[in-house]
């Protein structure tokens, strides 16, 4: 596991000075990935915040090899690259290792760009895909996604007399992607540095595609102070809302385990987008995603102790 000594002096693939909100999780997600590449990356960002906030021409954020793409296809862009690759390789054009890393919020991954992914991980290419999750289309105006939890306020999941939030529970993407039996499967927070820097590691050293589906806090989105993005993300762990485990080669490894698993609501009440829960008349809403959480929770325990 590296030490935050070690990643203090390697340096930086992404910059400082780009136009990403204060506190957004998904530039802190970043930062920490790409602290823990120790071979040259080709990195392709899917069109989202990621993108819009670190390319505005003449200007970018990265230090290393960039392709912005659509909306949806940044699994099957990077795909490309990496095969590319392999040919030149194979025929003594490039000698170097690379690897390749797309990255893509939910809305381009839960949503519009998976099947890309699943294409990526049915033909077997050696690349590592981040979903850096914000649950909602965010770059476009809080517009729910299918990784926006049930009861959540966006601008196309209003909140009056007829509906509480949207009313769907959200996809289970990580667990779409464990189902393609890949080599590499985890879920990370920006909050457990150590934890997600070494999945990381572990998802470029894999021989063939990697997944890991990273919880990124969005202050606009979410509604909450900027300086509070770290302890929110944290409190989704503890309330094993937003687990820690992998899957390495089929097998399934929690990675962190809370001390003491707290009730849901002490991470809904810290957001502005969850406020209507807490009236009288929506507070079924709590307790079913308690519900969903603990079902899930438990299952995820018998597979990692199974």
């Amino acid at each position: 596991m590296p030490t935050l000594k070690e990643l203090s002096r390697k340096p930086e693939l992404f910059s400082p000075g780009h136009r990403l909100c204060a506190g957004c999780g998904a530039s802190i997600v970043v930062r920490q990935i790409l602290l823990a590449t120790d071979t040259p990356v080709v990195v392709g960002s899917a069109t989202g915040c990621l993108e819009v906030a670190t390319t505005i021409f003449p200007h970018t954020a990265w230090r290393c090899s960039f392709i912005h793409c659509a909306f949806e296809n940044v699994a099957a862009t990077i795909s490309g690259v990496e095969s590319a690759y392999r040919v030149l390789k194979r025929r003594g054009r490039i000698q170097k290792d690379f690897r390749f890393i797309a990255f893509g919020g939910d809305g381009g991954t839960y949503d519009i760009g998976l099947q890309a992914l699943s294409g990526v991980c049915e033909r077997g290419h050696r690349m590592l895909y981040i979903c850096y999750d914000n649950q909602a289309y965010m770059n476009t105006g809080i517009q729910r996604s299918g990784a926006t939890p049930c009861g959540a306020w966006t601008t196309t999941s209003p909140v009056g007399k007829a509906s509480a939030g949207k009313r769907q529970r959200r996809k289970d993407l990580t667990a779409i992607i464990i189902a393609h039996n890949i080599p590499y499967v985890a879920q990370a927070s920006p909050s457990r540095w150590n934890d997600l820097v070494t999945k990381t590691q572990k998802a470029l050293q894999a021989d063939g595609p990697s997944f890991i589906n990273v919880l990124s806090p969005c202050p606009r989105g979410w509604r909450y102070e900027s300086s509070e993005t770290i302890r929110l993300a944290q409190l989704a762990v503890d309330t094993c809302f937003w687990p820690l485990y992998e899957v390495n080669h089929g097998k399934w490894r929690l990675t962190y385990r809370p001390k003491e698993k707290m009730p849901v609501a002490e991470w809904l009440k810290e957001q502005g987008r969850f406020k209507h829960l807490f009236r009288e008349e929506n507070k079924w809403v709590i307790e079913q995603l308690q519900a969903d959480v603990d079902r899930q929770w438990e299952t995820l325990l018998a597979r990692c102790e199974g």
